[in-house]
Formats: C-alpha cells, structure tokens, sequence
C-alpha cells in the first residue's frame, strides 16, 4: 500500500467561535471539544491507522504560528518534519499547489491528503475506510473530495452535486455548490445526490499540478517561483515574499475544481462537523437532558436550550433562567446572545475592528516560540506581564530603550543575564533589569518557568525590543 502525506492547513483565522477564535490565536489551537485542540486531533487523526500508511505530515500556515504548529505536534508526538511558511494568507488554491510541488519535488509519485485541522471527526476507523476507497479512482488520474451525508438543510457549508444517488462507493461528481438559501438547503437535503462538502481531498502530487497547468498556467508559475526562490529558516521551509504577494487569493473550488473534469466523490455517513459556530460546539458537547451545556466554572439554574462556557479557571459564570442563550466569557471578553444569531458572530469581529477594539483579533495571551505571556495589567507608566517559559527555552538577548524591568520568579528556575552576570533565580525570588542594560531569560530545567515582569518607563511597546541575538532567528 502507498503511503499517503497529509497536508494539514493551519494559517485560517475563523472569527465566528469569538471570543475564543482570533486572528492571532485561531480556533483550531484552542481545546473545543476534549483535552486536545483541533489541530493536534487533526494530526493525530492522520498519524497511525490499521488501514493507511501515512506519512509524515506537511504543514501548510503563516509567520504567526509557525512555532505554535511544533510545539502542538511535539506534545502529542509527531515529528513536525516539513513546515511551510506562507508570507501571507492567500486562501486554499496556492497552499494546496505549493504543497503539492513541494512534494513532487521529493517524490514523483506522492500522494497528499489535504485536510483543514479545525474538523472534529469522531469516528478515525470510518474515516480511514473511506480514504481507503480512493486508491482506485486515484490510479485513473481523478483528484477525490469527500462529501458528508446531510441530516440537517445546513445554510452554512457548500454542497456537491453528484451525478448519481448516494452510495457507499466513489461517486461522479457534477459541481459544487456554494453556500445556499435555506429553501434550496432544504430541497437538497430531501434529495439524494447532494453532499455537504468537508473541504478534504486526496491526489496524486502530479495530478493536481497538471490541473493547475490546464486551468491556471499563470498560478502555477507563480507558485513554482515561490518554491524555486523560498529558503530553509530553522526547521521551517519560508516560501519567497515577493513572488508569493503575486497570487490571486481564490480558494481550490474556485481555481480547480469547478473546471476540472476528473472529480470523484466519497462519501462519509458518520459524523462530522466543522465547528463552525457557537451552535455546533453545543451539539457535538452532547446537551443535557434541558439541552444545556456547560463548560469547568459554569453554573445554571433554570435553564434551557443554552451554551455557557468559561474559558479562565479563575472565571466562574453563572446562568440563572436562561433559554436559547449562547454566553461565553474570556477574561477580556464576553459573548451573550441568542442561539439563532451564532451564525452571525462575524459581524461581531467587524464592528469591533471598525471601533478599533484590540479584542476583536488579539488574544490576551500572546503566544511566542519560547512560550507565553499575558498583560495582567497596563497604566502609562507601568505594566504587569505574566510570563511562562518552555523547558530548555530561551528569550532573545535584548535591551529596551525607555523601559526598565523587575523579574519575580513564581515557579521553576532561570537563568538570567544581566549585562556581564549570570544569576540563578529560584522561586520567591527577584532581580532588577535596568534601562539599557543588556539581558535575558533562560529556562535550563525541565519543567516549565513561570515569573512576572513588572516593566515601569514611558513606553511598552514591542518595538522597544532590540533584539541583539535570538534562537529562534527574529528580528
């Protein structure tokens, strides 16, 4: 049996699970459902089966989580061998073609499986079984899609339209649909050669790129550059910047696969969702018996038909009558409304952007290679951060110009470098970094480093950060 690579989209920013997904730390890294994030059930969805042999995946995503895409697949043990950096985000047609010429260039005869990671599929036998079934149209040249079986007239996917009934066999497919009003939604759902489409598709490397050469010849150029002139960054492959700016931003169904004549259809019966509003977080959390569901630190008295959920353990919500009601709550932000508007929680990130609210994209807890840090508090003359540093992390060798800093030790052991010295902190103690001097933190243990930074001057901002050298390669 060949083996098969996933190919694991991870640089969407999803905006309608607010407060919880944004554009700097997306739904797909969050923990939704269980003790993993979707990206890591993703990746170990398509890691080990009794059925297919994968390969190690390739990993498609953007400058901003590109270390976030390693340490998720580290803690759940998978070799994060290939990571390709998109310059910047350009939608599924040239993340899928650079993935693909990425690959032929290894291997003249690969075969990816394109997946986006912010999926819960439940049932990884029955997924498996299906993509077994597209070893025998792949050998014919077809590019294979996976469509879900409705239950439900769903105005939130787009739909494929088969040329034949549903059957437990690949299928012809006809087009694909895009999002439809509910009347339409409801006439398909009733027939039987109709699919909601997952977005999932599986192909020869070859295949996808003679398609590109068919329909868009000047895209894969494009493309090709990008690769031809991208460079090796640390364990990570960077596509060129200045060729990459050149793609048009158009997803795959649109670049390919409504010209493509060589389309087949699997179709997947058990469950599946993209999670894409507050409303399938709360059907796939298996409602109680008054169809509640709440979250750790949530509460509810008399309620009914409603999600309520806390997202800091030092958060408690309580719901007190409550029917058809949505609440979450982030220790810098709360979302209430009706259950019949969580398909609507977009329009929330665009007003707050319009008025300039950092929440509308900013997470309060800023992710960086070496680990995290959260603003506990912020005046003009000071600021209060939280900061946890991995095991065998380090903080870039740095010096600000208008702050200096105070360093309390909460739990674990630095090393600092203050200037000329090394001084070893354990936990309840300090040290004082003053403005101009050279430093930084280290974390020599094996287990994680937590301390705060009580930073006091005229200016906080990041760019009072000179960076004088750094592991992890930034500027």
């Amino acid at each position: 049996m060949k083996k098969i690579i996933p190919v694991l989209l991870a640089g969407g920013s999803g905006t309608r699970l607010w407060p919880l997904s944004r554009k700097s730390y997306p739904k797909q890294f969050s923990k939704i459902i269980n003790e993993h994030t979707l990206f890591q059930k993703t990746a170990l969805r398509l890691s080990t089966s009794s059925i297919i042999k994968f390969d190690n995946p390739l990993i498609l995503t953007n400058e901003n989580f590109r270390f976030i895409v390693g340490e998720q697949l580290r803690k759940v043990n998978i070799d994060p061998t290939d990571i390709i950096i998109e310059p910047e985000t350009k939608n599924t047609a040239p993340a899928i073609l650079a993935a693909s010429l990425y690959a032929f260039k290894k291997n003249k005869k690969a075969i990816l499986l394109v997946a986006p990671t912010d999926h819960e599929i439940p049932n990884k036998l029955a997924f498996h079984q299906a993509i077994d079934k597209a070893y025998e149209p792949l050998e014919e040249g077809n590019i294979i899609t996976f469509g879900i079986k409705p239950y439900k007239p769903e105005t939130g996917y787009g739909y494929l339209e088969l040329a034949e009934k549903i059957s437990n066999k690949p299928l012809k497919l006809n087009r694909f649909i895009e999002k439809p009003n509910l009347n339409i939604a409801k006439k398909m759902c009733n027939s039987n050669n109709y699919l909601w489409n997952a977005g999932i598709f599986i192909f020869y490397a070859k295949d996808m790129i003679k398609s590109f050469q068919k329909n868009f010849p000047s895209y894969l150029e494009i493309v090709k550059n990008s690769i031809d002139k991208g460079k090796i960054d640390l364990d990570f492959f960077r596509l060129n910047q200045k060729e990459w700016t050149k793609c048009e931003n158009i997803s795959i169904d649109y670049a390919i696969m409504e010209s493509a004549k060589n389309l087949v259809t699997i179709p997947y019966f058990k469950k599946w969702s993209d999670l894409g509003s507050w409303n399938a977080v709360w059907e796939k959390n298996k409602p109680n018996k008054n169809g509640v569901v709440l979250s750790k630190n949530a509460h509810e008295i008399d309620c009914k038909n409603s999600l309520l959920r806390s997202e800091s353990k030092d958060l408690e919500i309580v719901g007190l009558g409550l029917n058809n009601i949505m609440a979450i709550a982030m220790p810098d932000a709360v979302l209430i409304a009706n259950k019949s508007y969580a398909d609507k929680v977009g329009k929330v990130v665009s007003k707050l952007k319009s008025d300039k609210i950092s929440q509308a994209e900013i997470f309060p807890k800023d992710h960086r290679p070496w680990g995290w840090f959260e603003t506990l508090a912020i005046n003009t003359y000071f600021q209060v951060k939280k900061i946890m540093v991995n095991p065998g992390a380090s903080l870039s060798l740095q010096k600000h110009k208008y702050r200096s800093e105070h360093w309390v030790v909460v739990a674990g052991k630095a090393k600092t470098t203050i200037n000329d010295e090394i001084i070893f902190l354990k936990k309840g103690q300090s040290i004082y970094v003053p403005k101009g001097a050279i430093h930084r933190v280290e974390n020599m243990e094996k287990y994680p480093l937590v301390f705060i930074e009580i930073q006091t001057g005229t200016y906080f901002g990041e760019d009072d950060i000179e960076r004088l050298e750094d592991i992890y390669s930034r500027k």
